[in-house]
C-alpha cells in the first residue's frame, strides 16, 4: 500500500451491498432497486451505490472486495448497479490456506499484513456472529471498524457515517449493536 493510501475496506455482497428479501423502502429514502444479472437476481439501494462510489474516489482509501462473490462482483454486478468496483482487488477463498476458520478473516488478515493500512474497515453480515473475527479485530483495536449490517437492510446511512468520522480519524470500532 503505498503512502497515499492509509486507509482500506474491505467489503461483502450478500446482506451488505444486496440485501436478502429487502423491504420496499430503504433506508436511502427510496425503494430497491432489482436487477437480473444473467445468473440470478438482486436488490440494491441506489442511494448506497452512489454513497460508495463517492467514498471509493476519497484520496488514501483502497477498496477490497471480501465476498463469495469473488470474481463475479467486479464483472458482473459492477455494471448491473452503477458501481464504480471493477478495478478493486478481490480476495478468494481459493488463495487461503483452506484451514478451518473463516476463510474471510485469513483473507484480510493476509491483506492486511501484505499492506499495511493505518485504519481498515470490514463491512460484512456475518460479523456479529463470528468470534474469530470479533477476538482478531480486539487486538488490532483502534485500527479497525467492523460494521455487521442487517442483511434484509444492508449497509445503513449510519454505517457509513460511521466509516466515514472512523476513516476521518475516529476510534469506535465495534459492529453496531442490534
Amino acid at each position: 500500500m503505498t503512502e497515499a493510501a492509509r486507509a482500506a475496506v474491505y467489503l461483502d455482497v450478500d446482506g451488505v451491498l444486496c440485501p436478502f428479501g429487502p423491504e420496499e423502502r430503504s433506508d436511502w429514502e427510496s425503494p430497491f432497486e432489482y436487477v437480473d444479472i444473467g445468473m440470478l437476481g438482486i436488490h440494491y439501494a441506489p442511494g448506497l451505490v452512489g454513497e460508495l462510489n463517492r467514498l471509493s474516489a476519497r484520496p488514501g482509501v483502497r477498496f477490497v472486495w471480501l465476498t463469495s462473490w469473488e470474481d463475479l462482483a467486479p464483472r458482473y454486478l459492477c455494471r448491473a448497479i452503477g458501481l464504480e468496483g471493477r478495478k478493486w482487488p478481490v480476495l478468494r477463498a481459493g488463495e487461503q490456506s483452506g484451514g478451518a476458520g473463516w476463510w474471510k478473516l485469513e483473507a484480510i488478515q493476509r491483506d492486511i499484513e501484505r499492506h499495511s493500512p493505518r485504519r481498515a474497515v470490514w463491512i460484512d453480515d456475518q460479523l456479529d456472529y463470528e468470534e474469530s473475527a470479533a477476538a482478531w479485530m480486539s487486538i488490532l483495536g483502534r485500527g479497525i471498524l467492523g460494521i455487521s449490517p442487517d442483511p434484509r437492510r444492508g449497509i445503513a446511512p449510519a454505517d457509513l457515517r460511521r466509516i466515514e468520522a472512523f476513516l476521518d480519524g475516529g476510534t469506535e470500532r465495534r459492529p453496531r449493536e442490534r
